[in-house]
């Protein structure tokens, strides 16, 4: 099978991680793993056009990513990564009120 058949065959983050045979804490995984999914995407996504055309050379980079996605969240949570939307707004606001604004 390619690379392309063998990754639309995976569906957790555990099959990503076996398949490309990196070792994982299941904790990290358990707690993680859609974080871990969406930041291996957002990777893969950001080497667009960079990829190479050689499908075992792929598959490193594909391993490559993944290890580094799956790396920020075992010193990292997902509130600090920020991967989600819910996540990014939920940042602290500031917001300006004008001392005229201040009624006594």
């Amino acid at each position: 099978m390619s690379l392309e058949e063998d990754m639309e065959e995976l569906e957790a983050a555990e099959d990503f991680l076996r398949y490309f045979e990196l070792e994982y804490d299941t904790t990290v995984v358990h707690v993680n793993r859609l974080h871990i999914l969406q930041r291996f995407h957002n990777y893969l996504s950001q080497a667009g056009d960079n990829m190479p055309e050689d499908e075992d050379a792929q598959r490193e980079v594909y391993k490559k990513l993944l290890q580094r996605a799956y790396s920020d969240f075992v010193d990292s949570d997902a509130q600090t990564e920020k991967v989600f939307k819910v996540f990014k707004m939920m940042e602290p606001q500031t917001v300006f009120v004008s001392l005229g604004d201040i009624k006594t």
